[in-house]
């Protein structure tokens, strides 16, 4: 409550209780990461799967999935090994596909500048396309984020993806074609629902912005495709986007 004292407001420790419990905590990342979990571990599963078919060990794979953790670099990595590329050119393409993750980053950045470089870094290291979907969700809600919640959404994935790429990798000798459980749609399922959450939340004067952006996305996307290469187009044609979206929402 609120209480007047000398013409000076003062604030209860009841509301300051109150005020701190609201903070998204670590348990509510937790939560909040668990509609996308199915995503992490069918695609998981279907990465052990294809490691273990481009001839690498379950150690191999878990400490790509530890160290890498990126779903489409790790795919890309086996395939390239599968094909006995050099190891400059399996680096080289692994950096391109994964430069969407420094946007991403970009993108949160503004949110946590109250927090120190460190902690900084180990949000941003862990940062996914998902994650990324789960916290630009609750921010077009106009819901907080902080560094507890964020690190409950992301380490949450982290842990899911390493412990469903193992266990494909273990497992992966008797589920030779994971098309046939639909394994390979569930990425883009998750992404579906992700995007139709954040159009409900959307006003409809930024919606239609938004649905120009994704229709000029579209058309950059196609148009540089035909100079450069498409992981090289979609870098690029997301910047550009971006750079007009940010201009014209001001």
């Amino acid at each position: 409550m609120l209480n007047e004292k000398g013409g000076i407001t003062v604030i209860s420790d009841e509301v300051l209780i109150d005020a701190k419990e609201s903070d998204p905590t670590f348990s509510q990342g937790v939560k909040d990461c668990v509609p996308t979990l199915i995503g992490y571990i069918s695609i998981g599963i279907a990465f052990g799967i294809v490691g273990v078919t481009a001839k690498l060990s379950v150690m191999e794979i878990a400490l790509l999935s530890i160290f890498v953790y990126a779903g489409a670099s790790q795919f890309i990595i086996c395939a390239l090994l599968a094909a006995n590329s050099p190891i400059f050119a399996i680096i080289l393409t692994t950096f391109i596909v994964n430069l969407r993750n420094f946007l991403l980053s970009v993108t949160l950045a503004p949110h946590f500048t109250k927090y120190s470089l460190v902690k900084n870094i180990s949000i941003g290291a862990l940062v996914t396309d998902e994650s990324f979907g789960v916290a630009m969700n609750k921010i077009i809600k106009g819901e907080q984020i902080n560094d507890r919640w964020m690190n409950g959404l992301n380490i949450t994935a982290y842990i899911s993806w390493v412990l469903s790429s193992i266990v494909g990798a273990i497992f992966g000798k008797w589920i030779s074609n994971p098309q046939v459980f639909g394994l390979d749609f569930a990425l883009t399922a998750m992404f579906a629902a992700l995007l139709v959450l954040q159009l409900q939340s959307i006003q409809s004067a930024k919606l239609k912005l938004y649905l120009s952006l994704i229709v000029y996305m579209i058309i950059a996307m196609i148009i540089l495709s035909v100079f450069i290469p498409s992981n090289l187009a979609v870098i690029i044609a997301t910047i550009v986007v971006a750079t007009i979206g940010v201009v014209k929402d001001k």
